[in-house]
């Protein structure tokens, strides 16, 4: 069996390679099962926390979790550093396997007075656990992040998750940048007026 090692023919090193990762995915490909468990360990956690904001479900966010590492984990040998980094070419498969899940549950932690008056930069997603702690201002974000359409919300929970980046948002879903920004513009306004209409029909019923 011919052992797997990093193969940059090129001069350059590719674009987005990153080498602790890439001798990781040697050492896997080369059938070393701790390798498997060090990339597991590595970004789990990160994957995680996208899964369940985009499902907002404890069971189903896990059941997501561990299919997109089983599918990474087969295709290893075709991630190319020359596309995208490591962690976005797992972000595409965990977006991928949330929309089969074909859920309306979506659970950024963001303010609504963020919402009402400017761009958010929500600094990370809640675990299940978190989410108990979650205010009424939070609750109604949540509300009118189901409203979106599925395009939309996926560029909206990108966008507040972690702050990726336009570029990143477009290599994860597969849209030019300029596409995504759009469709965040789209989304921001869409809840804006979402949550505008929500406090105006509670001041009307609160009269």
């Amino acid at each position: 069996m011919s052992e797997h090692v990093l193969d940059w023919s090129e001069t350059a090193v590719p674009r987005y390679a990153d080498a602790a990762i890439q001798a990781l995915i040697g050492r896997c490909l080369n059938g070393d099962e701790s390798a498997y468990g060090a990339l597991y360990d590595q970004f789990a956690s990160t994957i995680y926390r996208l899964t369940y904001s985009m499902l907002q479900h404890k069971e189903d966010a896990e059941e997501v979790l561990q299919d997109s590492f089983e599918y990474a984990f087969r295709k290893l040998d075709q991630y190319d550093p020359r596309k995208s980094a490591f962690k976005t070419w797992l972000y595409r498969i965990a977006i991928s396997r949330c929309r089969n899940k074909r859920r309306r549950k979506w659970l950024p932690s963001i303010s609504l007075h963020q919402m009402i008056g400017q761009e958010i930069n929500d600094e990370q997603t809640p675990t299940p656990d978190e989410v108990l702690a979650l205010n009424d201002e939070q609750q109604r974000v949540w509300r009118a992040l189901a409203e979106l359409t599925p395009k939309l919300r996926e560029t909206a929970v990108l966008r507040y998750y972690g702050s990726l980046s336009y570029n990143e948002i477009g290599d994860i879903l597969g849209i030019p940048a300029k596409t995504a920004e759009s469709r965040m513009r789209l989304a921001h306004k869409a809840l804006r007026e979402l949550l505008e209409n929500e406090f105006n029909e509670n001041d009307v019923n609160n009269e």
